[in-house]
């Protein structure tokens, strides 16, 4: 068998023998670790996915050269993609080519993880974090008084609302004390959460759509909803333990989605749960223009790789029938 000494390692082939496959995905792994620019790109991509576009912006680093990097990283099961509309966004990949490797792959990882980035690579990833941030509650701001036209041409409340309920109700739930709901928009789940529970949390960082929530919950006379401006790294979540937590069609609205679950994961009591009402993955590249969206969506296991990493285990889910080309997939995490 002839060794490549090449600059850029070739696919694993599958037709080659297990030993062969196993000592070609060890030398892509080893090839792909072996770049100090590589491992600055898992570090960046530990907690996100970017486009190729803005990894090129974070490096300032021309296209050319960093595709190159990235394919390397890609042929070593180091990094998956995935399209959406005209645009390829790269995330760091759990699973490796080969299952004997996926312990090595990990303390690569685990390793990246610990190195600190220099800091105009740390400036410049956090200036992209701000800006789709304010992207997104720019877009919420200007069409607040349209929010239900908006959700409609993806997917309207009606179309997942009662799943979510039953999905709600069924959960094994002890104790009914405390709600929280992430991105309530106009308030019509938060009208469903306060019957059920002592007291529900409304967090919201769009100020518009919060006082739309408000004004909704006043008209419909509840007094055990409390508002709260902010997102999910709010002081004001510090020390607060729900009973269960809502995330309804949200996360594909925010700068770094995984982030947002650990953060409410972190308030769940024992026993808690989470319940995430999410698109499937999707290529529908108008909706970023139309309806605010930073993501087209996500693949279960995304999810559910996420919140694995918050601690949570998956209980059950729901994937409702496609409308306008999208699919709804209804989800319920614990704590154990």
């Amino acid at each position: 068998m002839k060794l490549s000494n090449s600059a850029e390692l070739a696919p694993i082939k599958p037709e080659q023998s297990p030993a062969a496959l196993r000592l070609t995905a060890l030398t892509h792994l080893c090839k792909a670790s072996a770049d100090s620019l590589r491992l600055l790109v898992l570090r960046v991509l530990r907690k996100d996915s970017f486009g190729v576009s803005e990894l090129c912006s974070i490096f300032d680093i021309r296209q050319p050269a960093l595709s190159h990097h990235l394919k390397v990283l890609s042929n070593a099961g180091l990094v998956a993609a995935r399209r959406e509309a005209n645009s390829i966004y790269y995330r760091r990949s759990e699973m490796g080519p080969h299952s004997d490797l996926e312990a090595l792959q990990h303390s690569i990882f685990e390793a990246v993880d610990k190195i600190d980035l220099p800091p105009d690579v740390q400036e410049r990833l956090l200036a992209m974090h701000r800006q789709r941030e304010e992207n997104s509650r720019t877009f919420f701001q200007l069409n607040a008084h349209k929010f239900r036209q908006q959700q409609d041409l993806i997917a309207s409340y009606e179309q997942y609302a009662d799943i979510a309920i039953q999905v709600l109700q069924d959960a094994p739930l002890k104790h009914h004390r405390t709600a929280l709901e992430v991105g309530p928009g106009d308030g019509s789940f938060l009208l469903e959460l306060a019957p059920l529970f002592e007291r529900v949390i409304a967090l919201d960082n769009a100020p518009s759509m919060l006082e739309r929530a408000k004004s909704n919950a006043a008209s419909a006379g509840f007094q055990n909803i409390d508002f709260i401006l902010d997102d999910t790294h709010s002081p004001a979540l510090a020390n607060l333990q729900v009973d269960c937590a809502i995330i309804n069609m949200v996360l594909h609205h925010t700068p770094e989605p995984g982030e947002v679950l650990r953060n409410v994961a972190s308030c769940l009591a024992p026993n808690g749960v989470v319940i995430i009402t999410e698109l499937c993955n999707h290529d529908q590249g108008w909706a970023r223009a139309n309806c605010g969206d930073l993501w087209l969506g996500f693949d279960p296991r995304e999810l559910a790789e996420w919140a694995t990493g918050a601690g949570l285990r998956d209980i059950t889910s729901v994937h409702l029938a496609q409308r306008n080309g999208f699919q709804v997939q209804v989800r319920l995490f614990g704590r154990p």
